[in-house]
């Protein structure tokens, strides 16, 4: 038995590149015996990055429906983007031809050898899709998210995943969603569905019937770290900070520990810590209120603006011993 890692011990690994792999050979592979290492298909990158496969239990290869399914723990990796679940499913289709040379194949004259050669060529596959069903989890060196059901689309390196407790977590954010979460591993941007909440972790926690959220690039990231390195009292919180910024439409709720903000629609930068707040506003500190057509909200300090629309005039209920938000 081969081990690949200290926490998967698996029987068997197949490394397909965006990918490729012949028909034949994954199913030659399922008739060796679990004792015999089975050799990788060759690493074709022009389709993309290799994906390497694991699994503890069996490999199936379903001709009629192009799939190869692994159970009892299998585990997909693509760069620096991992897949572990209790099975993956992998969607195969026809490998793209390069085109030929219109002189080169003119002036070449072709046996019958060749073509049956060229035939069975073409039935090299190239996996697309990989589904992941039960206990998914996704991860990369820094972000990771869970669910119940998966579906990981490599053609556009997009998971999306389903099920209860959905959640997604950077080092100093939490991402869940009711019905349905998407996340771009590659571009760093997560989308929830369904009562979306993104929290950071010094209590700011924002809600939305949707929530997009975008993390800092890596070129982001080293500039908040050296300016902030360089100020004798930089601020930590910007340092620490992955979350660049956040949209949330329907419902959207904005809380810190002083204040409640309410809005149709809005938007979070979280550099500045600065919130926008469109359609029927609301903002709450304490038993004091005011509302309006659109909102500033600074959730450093607490203060927030209130814009009076094209034809709703701003409203407050100020409450005596009361602070005013």
């Amino acid at each position: 038995m081969m081990r690949f890692s200290s926490f998967f011990h698996l029987p068997a690994i197949v490394a397909l590149s965006g990918l490729a792999v012949s028909a034949p050979a994954l199913a030659a592979h399922k008739d060796q015996p679990k004792s015999h290492t089975p050799r990788p298909a060759p690493q074709d990158k022009s389709h993309g990055q290799v994906i390497h496969l694991f699994w503890k239990n069996e490999e199936i290869y379903d001709h009629n429906r192009q799939t190869v399914t692994l159970t009892g723990g299998a585990r997909a990796q693509r760069g620096n983007v991992t897949v572990d679940a209790d099975t993956l499913i992998g969607y195969l289709r026809p490998k793209s031809k390069a085109p030929a040379h219109t002189k080169t194949t003119a002036s070449k004259k072709t046996t019958p050898q060749e073509n049956t050669t060229n035939s069975s060529s073409s039935d090299d596959l190239e996996l697309y899709r990989v589904e992941a069903i039960g206990h998914v989890h996704v991860y990369n060196q820094e972000d990771q998210g869970w669910g119940d059901h998966g579906l990981y689309d490599i053609d556009k390196a997009v998971m999306v995943m389903t099920g209860q407790h959905m959640k997604f977590t950077t080092p100093h954010q939490l991402m869940t969603a009711r019905d349905l979460v998407e996340y771009y591993p590659d571009a760093h941007i997560s989308l929830g569905w369904g009562d979306a909440s993104v929290t950071t972790s010094d209590g700011k926690r924002i809600t939305a019937d949707v929530m997009q959220a975008f993390e800092l690039t890596d070129a982001q990231k080293a500039a908040n770290k050296a300016s902030t390195s360089n100020q004798p009292n930089g601020d930590q919180t910007q340092q620490n900070n992955s979350l660049d910024r956040a949209f949330g439409w329907g419902h959207v709720i904005i809380r810190t520990q002083s204040q409640t903000a309410i809005g149709d629609r809005g938007v979070y930068l979280a550099g500045p810590q600065l919130a926008r707040l469109i359609g029927n506003v609301h903002v709450t500190q304490g038993q004091n209120q005011n509302n309006g057509a659109q909102a500033i909200v600074n959730l450093k300090t607490g203060i927030s603006h209130m814009l009076a629309g094209s034809t709703s005039p701003i409203q407050g209920l100020i409450v005596p011993n009361e602070a005013t938000p």
